[in-house]
């Protein structure tokens, strides 16, 4: 059986939203506007099911993306598949951001020969989300939240060709220039988590709804007020 899948992707500027059918994208929308995720994430997904003829009752099962990422973004996606899985009664999959920027990068890169991958999320100043993915998309070095200098991932440079994408790669990109240094402009879209959602489905890997939580990586801290007498 071919599943009907849901993909919600919100984990940092971009809110995204993508339905498949088996092995293909039948729709999907992407908008980059920061902060409008509460706004836009269910009138995206009633367009996606409107544009596939699809009903919401036909879902098979969710999969999001579950950080690292913006803290706000990742709860708003979490609450929203949650709600739509337990009253479905259907799966929450859970694909790792940096996973869906590779999925996004391998579709554009043409080199031959074995590669890395090397997603970056943006953090603050020069600190990334990142971690090292093999040309499968399968990750080699855990996710880890890392600043990013002249020394930066020198060692693999050295004997690997390296394609350094995600809304972190940018800023990042002046030290990282080396001969086996490639860089790619990847835009988080919820399609590409289309293949690891899959492989999740069929081996059954699915999130405990009721205790599931994004990956925040970091310890979410709240701004202390300004405000004088708070």
């Amino acid at each position: 059986m071919s599943p009907t899948l849901l993909h919600l992707e919100t984990a940092t500027e971009i809110c995204s939203v993508a339905l498949s059918k088996g092995n293909e994208i039948v729709a999907s929308v992407c908008l980059d506007k920061g902060n409008s995720h509460t706004e836009h994430l269910f009138p995206f997904v009633e367009q996606v099911l409107a544009e596939s003829n699809c009903k919401i009752s036909e879902l098979d099962g969710v999969a999001l993306s579950i950080g690292p990422g913006s803290y706000t973004g990742l709860r708003i996606s979490a609450s929203a598949a949650k709600g739509i899985c337990y009253a479905l009664n259907i799966p929450l999959i859970g694909i790792s951001t940096l996973q869906s920027i590779v999925f996004g990068a391998i579709k554009q890169q043409m080199e031959a020969q074995k590669v890395l991958y090397c997603p970056m999320i943006d953090a603050r100043r020069m600190e990334v989300f990142t971690a090292l993915f093999d040309e499968n998309g399968e990750a080699i070095v855990e996710a880890e939240a890392k600043i990013i200098d002249e020394h930066s991932f020198s060692s693999e440079l050295e004997t690997h060709i390296i394609y350094f994408c995600g809304n972190g790669m940018p800023k990042c990109k002046p030290f990282l220039q080396h001969k086996n240094a490639r860089f790619i402009e990847t835009q988080l879209d919820a399609s590409n988590m289309l293949l690891p959602a899959l492989a999740k489905y069929e081996s059954k890997q699915f999130e405990d709804i009721a205790y599931f939580e994004p990956f925040y990586l970091k310890e979410y801290l709240a701004k202390k007020s300004i405000v004088k007498g708070l």
